[in-house]
């Protein structure tokens, strides 16, 4: 009884070690894998906001690694961080970024460097269409327009 307890007891683990694996290993997120994108807008539901256009979107490069890990140019930053992506409907589905670990060095204005940083941990969804990258932030808050990088 007691070494039925622990094959039970093991294949329970076993289960939610797998339970553990990170997304980025499916098949769902083999568009992103590996790609690199350069930032062109920040679209904020704000109308008072509205959105900003990036004047150099080769300042702002995000790669999505093999390795589950993105890497993003800031600026005259860096940062990096885990991502995930789930199967959503065609081109599109559920995308999110771990904390990210980012250099704190103060770039000249305009700078979006700060506020890409931060954003990235509200990001749930993304959608590729017509060569570029729409990820959306979480209760609408806005929409991050990324084009293909020649990286």
């Amino acid at each position: 009884m007691h070494r039925i307890a622990n094959y039970c007891g093991l294949i329970s683990l076993a289960y939610l070690l797998s339970a553990c694996v990170p997304a980025h290993h499916n098949k769902a997120s083999a568009p992103l894998v590996g790609t690199s994108w350069e930032l062109m807008s920040i679209q904020s539901m704000d109308d008072a906001t509205g959105t900003t256009h990036i004047s150099e979107p080769a300042y702002y490069v995000l790669t999505f690694g093999r390795d589950g890990r993105a890497s993003f140019r800031l600026n005259c930053n860096r940062a990096t961080g885990d991502w995930s992506a789930q199967p959503g409907r065609g081109d599109s589905g559920q995308l999110a970024f771990g904390p990210l670990a980012a250099t704190k060095a103060l770039c000249l204005p305009p700078s979006e460097d700060e506020r890409v940083a931060r954003d990235m941990a509200y990001v749930r969804s993304y959608l590729l269409r017509e060569g570029q990258l729409h990820m959306s932030l979480y209760a609408d808050g806005g929409i991050y327009t990324w084009r293909r990088s020649g990286r």
